[in-house]
């Protein structure tokens, strides 16, 4: 093909039909009109289902024990902002508050123990869970074995988390 024959059929129009498609136009007193429908009713005119929400759908031991890991780290870098700014406001520091809720009674120090205790405590197996993952994801890393895992990460957590607030 010459250079002239190339530049002929490159310089050849594309019809605006294949170029362009239809686009609906709303005035704006017909989107405000679209806008005060009811959107059930709008599904129900065109016949399509309604999607269901989430709140319908109950969530795999999977996901609430990802969600729960993603939390106690949120909740223990809170904590540890807390702790610093305790140390660097109060003279007595951290040590004072900590000895203060010791000294509060039984309620108190235990109940204090478990806020601190389970976030550590989970986040701590939930981390050793994705290391296990990591280092073996042909034997744990299946439908199966992150059920389990996510099953005992949640009694394991609880149960260490009891101990050491009976501690």
């Amino acid at each position: 093909m010459s250079l002239r024959t190339a530049v002929s059929i490159s310089r050849k129009r594309i019809p605006v039909s294949l170029a362009t498609r239809d686009m609906t136009v709303l005035s704006k007193k017909s989107g405000e009109e679209y806008q005060k429908q009811n959107y059930n009713e709008r599904m129900a005119r065109t016949g399509r289902p309604v999607s269901p929400h989430v709140t319908i759908y109950q969530f795999p031991i999977t996901a609430l024990t990802s969600i729960a890991n993603r939390v106690t780290g949120v909740a223990l870098s809170i904590g540890s902002l807390g702790i610093a700014s305790i140390e660097l406001v109060s003279p007595g520091g951290a040590a004072m508050l900590m000895n203060d809720i010791g000294t509060s009674g039984p309620i108190v120090s235990t109940l204090a123990k478990g806020l601190v205790g389970f976030p550590l405590v989970y986040h701590y197996l939930g981390g050793v869970r994705h290391l296990i993952w990591d280092q073996f994801p042909t034997e744990y890393l299946n439908n199966v074995g992150v059920e389990k895992a996510s099953y005992a990460l949640a009694g394991s957590s609880a149960l260490l988390t009891v101990g050491l607030m009976l501690a």
